[in-house]
């Protein structure tokens, strides 16, 4: 009886599989790629704005303090984004004719707010309170980034699941004096490498059992 496959056929089937396999790992990689890179997290991707805001000019070059524009973030578990009001405090005497800012003008002639698009926005199913953050010494930095040299705003971190589990895993690496916290150029002191376990006992941080309880954060 002739022979069915031809007897290179066992060395086909091998290199068949073997290509499976190496797309099956090509096309894992790709998706892994995907998930981890600005284009799912939006990390690094600059946002288009009603008016493109310079927080390297304002806060960096003028040295304007957070909370003047972000007026409940150490109350509230939301970082109010500024009414134009605020924005006319200054910019009807400075640039008060400036084409740039008609749309501000327009916003507070008329009445409506600026539709201005949040950077860092976290899913609905996630808490977060900026409040709970600011008091216990988390620095705007820590979380946003050198805001203080973004000339465009851009969300710094991807924040990951992953990303705020670094932080509640280990506070002490991360905290800061309170009276720093909107110190954007703030480093911790290298004569001091105790200075983040202390600060965590004094402002009574919860243990590393509670900070990654699911319900922390998932409510």
């Amino acid at each position: 009886m002739s022979q069915i496959f031809h007897r290179h056929t066992n060395v086909y089937s091998r290199l068949s599989i073997l290509a499976v396999l190496v797309f099956a790992g090509f096309l894992g990689w790709v998706v892994w790629t995907l998930h981890w890179s600005g284009y799912s997290t939006n990390q690094a991707v600059f946002v288009s704005q009603p008016i493109q805001f310079s927080h390297a000019h304002h806060v960096g070059g003028m040295g304007i303090d957070c909370r003047y524009c972000h007026t409940t973030v150490e109350e509230s578990a939301f970082a109010n984004i500024p009414p134009t009001k605020t924005c006319m405090n200054c910019h009807s005497q400075i640039w008060a004719d400036a084409p740039i800012l008609e749309p501000v003008r327009v916003s507070f002639r008329e009445n409506k707010p600026l539709q201005w698009t949040r950077v860092h926005d976290l899913p609905d199913f996630v808490y977060f309170n900026h409040s709970i953050h600011v008091n216990k010494g988390v620095g705007c930095a820590t979380c946003h980034g050198p805001v203080d040299k973004m000339p465009l705003m851009y969300q710094e971190s991807n924040l990951t699941m992953s990303w705020c589990l670094d932080c509640h895993r280990n506070p002490a690496r991360y905290i800061r004096p309170r009276d720093q916290v909107f110190n954007m150029a703030w480093q911790p002191p290298s004569d001091d490498p105790q200075l983040g376990e202390r600060l965590v006992r004094e402002y009574k941080i919860g243990t590393v059992p509670q900070l990654t309880s699911c319900s922390t954060c998932h409510r």
